[in-house]
């Protein structure tokens, strides 16, 4: 059997289509059906396998103290509702148009990336696991004159596209790690591992290419990358901060995506500018900020949230048991 699923690498093209092809095929369903699809998967992951369902309550609940019994299961509920959505949103994404795409999806304050390009400043993008922030893929149709559709119809001959694209931590399981890929790509977005962003971004500033990444900020470090405790959601949190020391290395303009779902089948994404000089802020100040725009966010709309991952499973007591620093590092501590 290992030496099936080692022959079955997904690296040649022909292989990855013809594996693909189911969910290319559901994709090309109207909007309206997937959304019919949709409740039928929330049906599933709610009522008959409860999908970690342990772990979104314990996050609402420590998250929202306030709320009453009514309340939270009310919540709980439409976590689930739109967690089913953002299943078919994403894969309707391998195949949907762009003018379709846009009837769905709005950007607004593009125009701001833009300036940023236009004074030859690179640019990156922190948001969280909140709204489909996979549609995020598609922002080289959020701008004009600097967007890959513009290049190819020789708008302007000498300016070359900006690069827009998601950093991600590639997946354990190789076949969907291969399919979100493709979802990710199939709107000219461009995927790029973690562990490549930096090498990455000093290539295309080599090429004359002015970039757009996005910077997934919100999961649970390991305990080693611990370097910041935050207060969020009422909850002491450790946070990545990885991200703002590649954006103070890089000079970058960072903005902030706020995502709004004014109902069903429609998304907002504006870009607010958390600082157009990081070096003029203090150290982790940058990571701060997108805290608290993104808990901004997140208490307006709850629902809207990755309820499901277990965001506080790392504690400060634990850490400071188990571990301590020196030099700078965390190391283990001797038993």
């Amino acid at each position: 059997m290992k030496k099936i699923k080692e022959s079955f690498s997904l690296s040649n093209r022909g292989m990855r289509m013809v594996a693909l092809s189911p969910f290319y095929a559901l994709s090309l369903l109207p909007y309206r059906v997937l959304y019919i699809l949709s409740d039928c998967i929330y049906i599933i992951l709610y009522y008959i396998v409860g999908y970690r369902r342990e772990v979104v309550r314990k996050n609402m609940r420590r998250s929202f103290p306030e709320k009453n019994e009514h309340e939270m299961k009310t919540l709980e509920r439409k976590f689930y509702r739109w967690l089913s959505d953002y299943f078919v949103e994403t894969l309707k994404m391998m195949s949907v148009s762009d003018s379709t795409f846009l009837k769905h999806v709005r950007f607004e304050g593009a125009e701001e990336l833009e300036k940023c390009f236009d004074r030859g400043q690179h640019c990156a993008a922190m948001l969280g696991h909140y709204g489909n922030w996979e549609l995020l893929s598609a922002t080289d149709l959020a701008f004009g004159r600097w967007s890959k559709h513009a290049a190819d119809n020789g708008s302007d001959g000498k300016r070359k596209p900006a690069v827009c694209g998601l950093i991600y931590h590639p997946l354990h399981n190789r076949f969907f790690d291969v399919l979100f890929i493709e979802i990710r790509q199939a709107l000219r977005g461009v995927c790029i591992p973690k562990k490549d962003i930096l090498r990455r971004l000093v290539e295309y500033r080599r090429e004359g290419q002015m970039t757009l990444f996005g910077y997934i900020a919100d999961q649970s470090p390991k305990w080693v990358n611990i370097h910041l405790w935050l207060n969020f959601l009422g909850q002491e949190t450790p946070v990545f901060t990885g991200a703002e020391r590649i954006i103070r290395k890089m000079n970058n303009a960072v903005f902030y995506v706020d995502a709004e779902r004014p109902r069903r089948g429609q998304y907002v994404f504006t870009f607010k500018p958390i600082t157009l000089n990081p070096a003029e802020m203090e150290q982790d100040e940058i990571t701060r900020r997108y805290f608290e725009m993104l808990e901004e966010s997140i208490r307006r709309d709850p629902a809207l949230y990755l309820w499901s991952h277990d965001r506080w499973k790392r504690t400060r007591e634990e850490y400071e048991r188990l571990f301590s620093v020196e030099n700078g590092r965390i190391v283990p501590k001797e038993n």
